[in-house]
């Protein structure tokens, strides 16, 4: 029970970091929100998607950015605590060590739930309809929340790793140009059959294509077991590693 009290403390400080720095807002729920503006008013007339409108086949990409580009200041927050000294102070006090990663980790998942039902909200104002009942509304949001927090961890892995904040943040970049090369904003069979064979084999696209599916047809689609494997060995593999490398630089 101390362990999910102190895990609940160091949640609340984190978040308040997050609510407090504008640019952290602006950049996790506006640059995605203007990124789907900008493809379906832009460019969504020289994608052909067939009988799905634009903004119902690029929603479920842009929520995986939205995601994305959050857990970044996860992986630069606890980089700060680790570089600053702070987390030597925490270590002095009364809490649980596990509190320390599990406060960053639940926070990131807050936040960038929080994000993505803003992004969801203008997705729904600018046109985006969902044919999913209760049961695919669900398993979306399972999907959805195990994957925030496999990515989550994996940005605390940079975060332990990295010399410096802005070197914390920089993975992000490397998961974006993956939902960028992926079935997030035009269909894969529309690709040259090079980059085909890459996007069709990186975890984006089944992740993407199962949300769409629970979306836009109602059902979980082809790549659903694909998509929960993906998220569920990625969390397993950046849990372990950020708690060894954890143990290891506070030892």
């Amino acid at each position: 029970m101390n362990a999910i009290r102190d895990t609940a403390i160091m949640a609340k400080r984190s978040l308040r970091h997050t609510i407090r720095s504008m640019d952290t807002i602006i950049t996790v729920a506006a640059m995605p929100i203007a990124m789907m503006l900008l493809f379906v008013y832009v460019f969504g007339s020289s994608f052909d998607t067939g009988s799905i409108k634009y903004i119902n086949f690029v929603t479920p990409g842009i929520v995986v950015m939205c995601i994305l580009s959050g857990i970044a200041y996860a992986a630069l927050r606890l980089n700060n605590d680790m570089t600053n000294g702070i987390i030597n102070r925490f270590k002095t006090m009364p809490i649980a060590s596990s509190s320390i990663l599990g406060g960053h980790a639940v926070s990131s998942v807050l936040s960038n739930l929080f994000s993505v039902c803003l992004v969801l909200i203008v997705a729904f104002l600018v046109g985006f309809r969902s044919d999913a009942g209760i049961a695919e509304w669900t398993i979306f949001s399972g999907l959805l929340l195990l994957f925030t927090i496999a990515t989550t961890w994996l940005a605390i892995v940079f975060g332990l790793l990295a010399k410096t904040a802005e070197g914390a943040g920089a993975f992000s970049y490397i998961l974006l140009l993956l939902v960028f090369v992926s079935s997030a904003f035009t269909p894969t069979d529309k690709m040259t059959p090079w980059l085909r064979a890459f996007a069709e084999h990186q975890p984006m696209t089944p992740i993407i294509e199962t949300m769409r599916s629970l979306l836009v047809n109602g059902t979980a689609g082809e790549s659903v077991w694909i998509a929960i494997a993906w998220c569920a060995g990625l969390l397993v593999v950046s849990y372990v590693i950020a708690l060894r490398i954890y143990k290891n630089k506070t030892t």
